[in-house]
């Protein structure tokens, strides 16, 4: 991956741990149930707009096919919700190729560049998929995810979190009456998709174990390349079974992003957290 100093970004030194959201994002108690009331009132609303109705119809009216490359880092004791991640993956009209295993002590992305040698030549995948093994997908996901990221040329997106999920980056949540948000920032995870596009300069990833900050370096190489990201609001996820940083030390974690952006441009969190331009209608 190329280093590129901030100044060639136009992106000016931060203060220290600014990749951070400064938000936690874990949603718990009576909050819960608000959130999940919000988001089964948006699900009301939008299929009396019609909007899931001509969504659909335009799907419907799609033939393009194109090759997916999905890898997740899944462990064994989240077996039932990657049964329901794979079966709703193996679903789509797209010819999907789906390469996990578990990380037995390795970091992610240590993991995630693995099962990229498994999977071979990269140049025959249109899209490449990181998912993790705590996420409930909608229904008809995939083939609604490609359909709009390509609609809108973005380069990297992401589905819109839930208000019910477990999220740090306010930008990353569902928002009322908007199908895709074009933003300068998309989440290494729970779920991450990258077009052909950015392939020659995001992969391999870096041999990172949490990957805390490398979304605010990819959103530094997206400005440079003229990448467009977003947020895909048309198909929420719900993160629920764990929060970020449960499973391993936040502290180890921050510490890594401060050593991995010691030398590499990266967004501030303010600019991450940015919406650009809300798409409405298709």
């Amino acid at each position: 991956m190329a280093r590129l100093e901030s100044h060639q970004l136009g992106v000016m030194a931060a203060p220290l741990d600014d990749f951070l959201s400064g938000e936690s994002g874990t949603v718990g108690g009576l909050d819960r149930y608000r959130r999940l009331a919000l988001d089964r009132l948006q699900d009301g609303s939008e299929l009396l707009s019609r909007r899931r109705h001509m969504l659909a119809r335009a799907l419907a009216a799609q033939s393009s096919r194109r090759r997916v490359l999905v890898l997740g880092s899944w462990r064994p004791e989240r077996l039932p919700a990657t049964r329901k991640i794979r079966a709703e993956l193996e679903r789509s009209r797209h010819d999907v190729h789906i390469f996990t295993t578990a990380p037995d002590g390795r970091g992610r992305f240590e993991v995630l560049n693995t099962l990229l040698a498994e999977a071979g030549s990269l140049g025959r995948f249109d899209w490449l998929l990181i998912v993790d093994d705590d996420v409930e997908l909608p229904a008809r996901f995939l083939d609604t995810f490609i359909f709009l990221a390509e609609r809108f040329a973005l380069d990297l997106a992401q589905p819109a979190h839930a208000r019910v999920s477990h999220a740090a980056w306010r930008v990353t949540r569902r928002r009322w009456r908007s199908l895709v948000r074009e933003t300068r920032f998309v989440e290494i995870g729970p779920v991450t998709a990258f077009a052909h596009s950015t392939f020659s300069e995001l992969l391999p990833f870096p041999p990172l174990r949490m990957g805390w900050g490398l979304d605010a370096h990819w959103a530094a190489l997206a400005q440079l390349h003229g990448w467009r990201c977003g947020v895909l609001d048309a198909t929420p996820l719900r993160h629920r079974l764990a929060p970020a940083a449960a499973s391993y030390s936040r502290q180890q974690a921050i510490a890594e992003a401060r050593a991995f952006l010691a030398d590499r441009p990266h967004l501030p969190a303010a600019e991450c957290d940015r919406t650009l331009r809300v798409h409405r209608r298709l």
